[in-house]
């Protein structure tokens, strides 16, 4: 065992759910401006106020959460709004898999807890820190400590957001949601290091403008709602 994973093996609980804190600084940073858009675009839609907090509180999926207010702007049905987020968050099948050998041996109350926070940048953080490790040898703290923080950084941008659309309803105007596509530009770009990365990222965004002009679509409804 060489020096990293004897040290990594010694860490004290609260010293690794300070480092996942730690290392998720970059990501929160990222993501901050996306949930005061999202708080925004809450205060320009038919939803109340609170609404859009609880969501924030109970949902912790940032693109599922500007797909739904897009929606429910469109007045889509309730089976289109679930359907479509759920097609959305399939990814965090994807995140739970590769996650799955490092966290097989915990209790179940901490998987539970963990697949709780799981989120786009909490996952590339984590499987990060996790890669320079062996499964069976990692403990439930430093992803913790990255969901947690991650989790009332949401929620406080969230907020901020909420209280500033409501002072400024004029912003409503501006193409905001565009920091949904930013945030993830900015998490797949630094994955893209073997060709099989970079043609499902070409895959992917080819049949996203293929596809641009089929109803329900987040953009489209949600400026034609909020913004015309």
């Amino acid at each position: 065992m060489n020096n990293a994973s004897l040290q990594h093996t010694h860490a004290s609980p609260a010293r690794e759910f300070a480092a996942g804190a730690r290392d998720t600084i970059p990501m929160m940073i990222g993501a901050a401006p996306f949930g005061v858009i999202f708080g925004t675009l809450v205060a320009a839609s038919p939803v109340a106020l609170w609404h859009g907090q609880l969501m924030s509180l109970v949902v912790l999926a940032g693109s599922a959460q500007f797909i739904a207010i897009g929606l429910i702007a469109c007045n889509a049905s309730f089976a289109v709004i679930l359907a479509t987020t759920l097609v959305v968050n399939l990814r965090h099948v994807l995140y739970s898999a590769t996650l799955a050998p490092y966290v097989a041996h915990l209790p179940a109350r901490w998987r539970w807890a963990l697949a709780g926070m799981l989120t786009d940048e909490v996952f590339a953080v984590t499987y990060a820190h996790y890669q320079k490790r062996a499964p069976g040898e990692t403990g439930p703290h430093y992803f913790f400590g990255s969901g947690l923080a991650m989790y009332l950084n949401w929620q406080a941008c969230t907020l901020a957001g909420l209280l500033f659309g409501a002072a400024f309803p004029g912003l409503k105007s501006l193409a905001l949601d565009f920091a949904m596509v930013a945030t993830f530009i900015a998490i797949i770009v630094p994955q893209l290091v073997a060709l099989r990365f970079i043609a499902a990222a070409v895959a992917s965004g080819v049949l996203a403008f293929a596809w641009q002009g089929w109803p329900y679509t987040n953009s489209g409804g949600l400026r034609r709602s909020l913004w015309v």
